[in-house]
């Protein structure tokens, strides 16, 4: 019988936390946002629209996780959509796809209306009915001034450095791609410097980048004595502060080995100090407050538990299992960390999730997974063997499931012969079985956020298992909807829920419904061919049961699904 794992969530916080924190010091994706402003023309027609939008966000995704920058225009007339997304300079690329992630999640809510723009800390992103990408001003460009510290002394020494500093970031960033990040020292004041940041979109050339940064730093010189400024132009964006906001140069590899082994020490230690320190609160604690919290035994059996049972793995075990995480035996990757095939000493074979947790805002996203999937067991969810929150990264132990996702079956011209139609009701069968699961079990409801393909993953005799439990959130009877950030895979999310970000487990249905399509046309919902996306899947079954086909194919018996 499978042991689930304690729950004792301040243990847990704890050490992830200090874990991440760590991590965090090597970069920041700076996700918070700083202006979002939706347009005020409602969209056309939102059965082409929808699908549009969606198809935008699809193709900038994927080239925001190649280049950090990304463009692309769906549809024609009033119902096309153009969008352009790009983080700043400093970010690394896998800082930049947590930002964008950000943007893209807060941007549906414009939906009704047809445009929008969202400025965070570290990237932007704009969507509308035409081209704007050479566009360098508007009347929705904005300068926010901030933090007076300078401004009650007139410090006019850091003035001065703040100004040399936005004239060396405007005469460099044309010339350097858009970018720069100067830094003028300020005289006289030890360990006080004045920081600028400047970037212009990619889209425009030298000349309109020039004339973009001109006018921003014309604009926010006016922000001075003032310690902080910004320009959220139509065209670029350009920052200067008495902090050090900017992530660090990247440095070579050879560095961040050396730095992940140092980093693993400091992790390992601090969280076995942490235990202690944890250990020694609580007890005190209990003495003054009784029955407040669960006696000191509790958290001695749950570091315990941790250490000495099979439910925590020892980095050096699943490191060794993997090949050092060796490419060969990577089996996909997604949103929130890659996984790989490892064989254990004792033959065992594993599935290893090595999670992307470079800033502490993973921390939930880790304790989530781990929480949630060791509550419930179900013959249609991948069962979770344990973790590892020791070393230097976070990891999550899966049941080997040697077919691994549906979406290498069913869009493989070759392995989908072994999806006969038999195989295909029955992955569609057990896939619904796993939801009303989790949607109807009685300790704790849970909406998985990211029904998909690829998190169905399939056993040896091809039965569906639902997969990642990064994104899922827990139901409460006595609510009618969840409000939270809009979280999930753009072409399988609720349009209701992408406008609004109310959660129920509907938006698990309609993914259900997208699903279902896919198993039976073979199709992906949004997918490219020549360099550009199709109508999606959704559109296409529309046009079918609007046309004099309507009485005809099982797609027709699917439709119901996704349009109610």
């Amino acid at each position: 019988m499978k042991k689930a794992l304690p729950s004792v969530t301040p243990l847990l916080l704890i050490i992830l936390i200090l874990h991440l924190l760590v991590q965090a010091t090597l970069s920041e994706p700076r996700a918070q946002v700083v202006e979002f402003k939706c347009g005020t023309i409602p969209e056309h027609n939102t059965t082409a629209f929808v699908p549009n939008f969606v198809s935008t966000m699809e193709r900038i995704s994927d080239m925001m996780r190649k280049f950090g920058f990304g463009t692309s225009q769906v549809g024609i007339g009033p119902d096309a959509n153009f969008g352009l997304a790009q983080c700043y300079g400093d970010l690394s690329l896998l800082d930049c796809v947590l930002c964008y992630a950000e943007a893209r999640g807060r941007l549906p809510g414009c939906f009704p209306n047809n445009s929008g723009r969202i400025y965070l800390d570290g990237c932007f992103m704009r969507v509308e009915n035409y081209t704007f990408y050479e566009e360098i001003a508007g009347p929705e460009d904005k300068t926010l001034c901030g933090n007076a510290s300078y401004a009650t002394r007139k410090n006019t020494v850091f003035q001065e450095s703040a100004r040399r500093a936005l004239l060396n970031a405007v005469t460099e960033a044309p010339n350097n791609g858009g970018f720069a990040r100067p830094k003028v020292l300020v005289s006289g004041m030890k360990n006080e410097s004045a920081y600028v940041l400047a970037n212009c979109w990619r889209t425009l050339n030298e000349s309109l980048c020039r004339e973009c940064l001109d006018d921003a730093s014309a604009s926010v010189m006016k922000c001075l004595p003032w310690s902080e400024g910004r320009v959220l132009s139509t065209g670029c964006f350009l920052r200067y502060s008495d902090r050090d906001f900017l992530n660090a140069v990247q440095r070579d590899e050879g560095s961040k080995v050396k730095k992940s082994v140092i980093i693993g020490i400091v992790v390992s230690s601090a969280a076995l100090l942490a235990i202690g320190a944890f250990i020694a609160l609580y007890i005190r604690k209990s003495k003054i407050i009784e029955n407040k919290r669960r006696g000191s035994n509790d958290v001695v059996k749950m570091a315990k538990v941790l250490h000495d049972s099979s439910l925590n793995f020892k980095f050096s075990t699943l490191e060794k299992a993997t090949g050092c995480f060796d490419n060969a035996n990577k089996l996909g990757q997604g949103g929130f960390g890659i996984v790989y095939k490892g064989v254990l000493a004792d033959g065992r074979e594993v599935a290893v999730k090595r999670l992307f947790v470079n800033n502490k805002h993973r921390a939930a996203d880790f304790f989530n997974e781990v929480n949630l999937i060791s509550s419930v067991e179900h013959k249609n969810l991948v069962r979770l063997l344990g973790c590892s929150c020791f070393g230097p990264e976070s990891l999550l132990v899966y049941e080997f499931l040697p077919n691994m996702s549906l979406d290498r079956f069913l869009f493989d011209p070759s392995k989908g012969k072994a999806l006969n139609w038999m195989k295909r009701f029955e992955i569609i069968i057990g896939t619904a079985e796993g939801l009303v699961y989790l949607h109807e079990n009685k300790n704790v409801r849970i909406i998985h956020r990211d029904i998909k393909t690829s998190n169905i993953l399939l056993d040896s005799k091809l039965r569906a298992k639902i997969a990642d439990f990064g994104l899922a959130r827990t139901f409460q009877d006595d609510k009618s909807h969840i409000s939270t950030v809009i979280a999930g895979t753009l072409g399988y999310m609720a349009p209701e829920y992408l406008a609004h970000g109310q959660l129920t487990e509907k938006a698990d249905v309609y993914s259900f419904g997208v699903l279902i399509l896919e198993i039976v046309t073979g199709r992906l919902n949004n997918r490219i061919k020549n360099n550009d996306f199709t109508d999606s899947l959704i559109i296409t079954v529309s046009l079918y049961t609007s046309s004099s086909y309507t009485n005809k194919g099982l797609i027709l018996v699917i439709t119901p699904i996704i349009i109610t």
